[in-house]
């Protein structure tokens, strides 16, 4: 089987499992430099050694990080498992990396004010959303009109990290701005379906099942493109997708930098500052677990490490000693 052949049957396998288009094209490009790095030879024929030569040139050639490594690790178990459907005693054995557990940045409210400040208008809402709900960046650009809930104050996240859904909380701050965003969207969507567009894009089985009911306001993007595009998954159909992550990455990078933040300032230290600020407020953890979606009390515990002083309010103790005259 030639390698196209079988990079074909393995998209077709990712998809058959709805993963998400960031991680079909990760996993494929992953796995054809798995086949480029032995020469073009088919999987079926290597072995352990292989995989580990492979994983062993990204760590001290490439100097990719340790999640990286285990990343390319699962592309290739996938490809044998769910393509090949070669199941081998020895794939379990392989030596995965020791992911890097480190404690976050976070900013101090008054950064996130100043943060928030300086965002363009454009990009405020989301950026106030990031911080607000803890969302991770594609969750908050992934949503929907239908998963705000103003009644309860509450943001349905629809297929969160590991495919999950969970509530979290509506900002009171945002209920106005994102009544009048949803109103903007509502004036596009009507334009939209004026045109012959305004389908939603949807998993394909549950597009199927809802028919011309995905051409109605719920299922619409809460921060939409300008303009439609075709699906790149299938170019014969158009949609209004979402605002491309690059430019919500690029309006917070700008604003820290407007703000003179020294820290280095992305969409996840917002979501990292959520759920620190929750913690310093005196909100129970196994709240703030669920509300960031944690299937482990142990990655949320992360976050008594940056309370209030710099290691869980410990306060140093030459703070105590008075020292006189220049050192």
């Amino acid at each position: 089987m030639s390698e196209p052949k079988l990079l074909e049957k393995m998209r077709n396998a990712i998809r058959l499992r709805q993963y998400s288009i960031a991680t079909e094209r990760v996993y494929l490009q992953l796995v054809r430099r798995f086949i480029l790095f032995h020469g073009k030879r088919h999987p079926a024929t290597m072995h352990k050694k292989e995989i580990e030569a492979f994983l062993t040139y990204l760590a001290v050639d490439r100097g990719v990080a340790p999640s990286t490594q285990n990343v390319a690790l699962a592309a290739i178990l996938f490809l044998y498992r769910n393509v090949l459907e070669i199941e081998l005693p020895w794939l379990n054995d392989v030596i995965r990396a020791k992911s890097k557990r480190r404690v976050p940045v976070v900013l101090s409210t008054g950064e996130v004010g100043s943060l928030l400040r300086c965002c363009s208008s454009q990009h405020r809402l989301a950026v106030g959303m990031l911080y607000g709900s803890g969302l991770r960046l594609m969750e908050c650009l992934r949503l929907r009109i239908g998963d705000i809930d103003f009644s309860r104050h509450s943001v349905r996240v629809h297929a969160g990290k590991g495919g999950k859904d969970r509530l979290t909380v509506l900002p009171d701050n945002l209920e106005a701005v994102l009544k009048t965003q949803i109103s903007y969207v509502r004036c596009l969507h009507e334009q939209d379906l004026e045109s012959g567009f305004g389908a939603a894009l949807l998993p394909p089985s549950l597009a199927r099942k809802m028919g011309k009911s995905s051409r109605r306001l719920n299922w619409q993007f809460v921060f939409p493109a300008l303009s439609v595009s075709a699906d790149p998954r299938d170019p014969r159909h158009t949609y209004r997708h979402h605002i491309h992550p690059s430019s919500l990455r690029k309006a917070v990078t700008s604003a820290a930098n407007r703000a003179d933040i020294v820290k280095r300032v992305t969409c996840h230290t917002l979501r990292h500052s959520f759920a620190t600020h929750l913690l310093e407020s005196g909100t129970d953890i196994r709240t703030i677990q669920q509300l960031l979606g944690h299937s482990d009390l142990k990655t949320t515990m992360i976050y008594t490490h940056v309370v209030n002083r710099g290691a869980l309010g410990a306060r140093s103790p030459l703070d105590g000693i008075v020292v006189k005259g220049n050192a």
